[in-house]
């Protein structure tokens, strides 16, 4: 029998998947999972593709099947088990073979774990792997770091299976240890702004226009048709036009107002805050997720404080209203993408990766829960101006954000005097506001801080500063 060219632990639903998807596309793969009654069950449903898969009951048998170098998918959970599966194959493995972590990992972790392999003849791959279940068996969006030869190792294998936009495989290493992460870790903090924002908008169609879940679905339907075409627009619409089936009620309207997360979207704040680049849009995103799980706190609160006393939020032109909220969407999705990629700059300068923006923009264009029209677009702006300081300075971006930063001020704006919550829609008002203004406020800051702690500062006209309480060096 002829050895598999990958092998894989863990067969969840993602690592079941992944496998699934690995097989389909013509790769043999053996495949392994702590519990032998999961690897018997998973290899007795895969059908068809059986002929392509190894089932293997023991670590020695599951090394045995692959081809050296051997490439090994970990996916499992996240944290301590990875290191645990790690120790438990090292024993098994020889000089060259790679343990690849396919899971959603802290970067840190990784970085970690490339290092601790350096000496030992093995070498590790961070990968992010976007696009949930559907994603892994069809087609995922691949974020490799690590090694460019080990890269090279898996690059057939990985090709195979990734998403395709026009042809083009949705896969890319983009450095060494922890860059695939760091990079799937920002695009998940830009999940969580695009999916904030809508909530936003659906917040003021539903409360301030009152309009039902299948109106609102008729919107986002016919936005979807438009420079908003989006994979989170179209479930979007789906999801609202979409029936309970106990009550034949619009299902969006019985699902409890609380939302989880699993922890990339905070890493993507805490490492931008690190680096100090504003993430304004995603840091409200986390934060609105964090008040919608005090679902207790916020009826009490409710109960004590009220609502703020306005009523429907009233409009002279309701369809001119809604073309503002369609740009005013854009707009804001604008300033997360550009918050996303201004943060993986400074890391890239940082960790010495040389992250390719526009190959991130172009892998991000299928497979993944972010993949939209706007990525072409990107791509196109990071291709002709590759070193921009910002998304927002490039020309196509400036003419974007020009053309509907308006509509983000009046629907922000409508929003606030109507007393419904936008935090990150007004995030990314700011973050626009802020950025292009050349003369801002932070000389008081600056003078607050030399006033009671001797800081020092720069003068606009280039004179030598003066440190210390105002007593000291500057009068009143």
């Amino acid at each position: 029998m002829s050895q598999a060219e990958i092998g894989l632990i863990g067969l969840g639903v993602m690592g079941s998947n992944l496998a699934l998807n690995i097989a389909e596309k013509g790769n043999k793969i053996a495949v392994f999972n702590r519990t032998v009654d999961a690897t018997r069950r998973f290899y007795a449903e895969a059908s068809t593709l059986k002929d392509q898969i190894v089932p293997c009951e023991t670590i020695e048998e599951f090394v045995a099947a692959i081809r050296p170098p051997r490439p090994i998918i970990i996916m499992i959970k996240a944290g301590d088990p990875v290191d645990q599966q790690m120790e438990a194959l090292k024993p098994h493995l020889a000089k060259g073979d790679i343990m690849i972590d396919a899971g959603n990992a802290n970067f840190r972790d990784t970085m970690r774990r490339f290092d601790a392999l350096k000496d030992s003849g093995l070498t590790f791959i961070g990968m992010g792997v976007s696009g949930g279940e559907e994603g892994a068996r069809h087609g995922p969006s691949i974020m490799v770091g690590g090694t460019e030869e080990s890269y090279r190792r898996v690059e057939k294998v990985l090709t195979s299976i990734a998403a395709k936009y026009d042809s083009d495989p949705c896969v890319a290493w983009l450095g060494e240890n922890g860059a695939g992460h760091f990079v799937k870790t920002i695009h998940n903090g830009i999940e969580y702004a695009d999916m904030q924002m809508i909530a936003e908008i659906y917040g003021i169609l539903r409360d301030g226009l009152k309009m039902s879940a299948q109106e609102i679905g008729e919107v986002f339907g016919a936005w979807n048709k438009g420079r908003l075409n989006s994979y989170l627009i179209e479930i979007t619409e789906k999801v609202l036009k979409a029936a309970d089936p106990l009550t034949g009620n619009p299902i969006v309207d019985m699902i409890l107002d609380k939302a989880g997360q699993k922890g990339t979207g905070k890493w993507s704040v805490i490492e931008a805050q690190n680096m100090g680049v504003p993430a304004t849009a995603i840091e409200a995103a986390v934060a609105a997720r964090s008040i919608s799980s005090a679902k207790g706190e916020r009826e009490a609160a409710e109960k004590i404080l009220g609502l703020p006393p306005v009523g429907e939020i009233r409009v002279t032109d309701r369809d001119a209203f809604i073309k503002d909220l369609e740009n005013a969407l854009l707009a804001a999705k604008v300033g997360a993408y550009a918050q996303g990629f201004a943060v993986m700059s400074a890391a890239s300068n940082e960790f010495g990766w040389n992250l390719p923006m526009p190959t991130i923009a172009k892998i991000w264009r299928a497979g993944c829960i972010i993949r939209s029209q706007f990525l072409d677009e990107i791509t196109t702006a990071f291709t002709k101006a590759p070193d921009a300081a910002n998304l927002i300075v490039t020309p196509a971006f400036a003419a974007m954000v020009k053309e509907t930063d308006g509509a983000l001020r009046r629907v922000v704006s409508t929003a606030v005097l109507g007393g419904l919550p936008v935090p990150a829609l007004a995030s990314a008002l700011g973050y626009f506001d802020s950025y292009r203004r050349g003369r801002g406020t932070a000389n008081v800051i600056q003078a607050q801080r030399d006033f009671f702690g001797a800081h020092g500062f720069d003068r606009i006209d280039g004179a030598d500063s003066h440190h210390g309480p105002w007593g000291s060096g500057l009068s009143a």
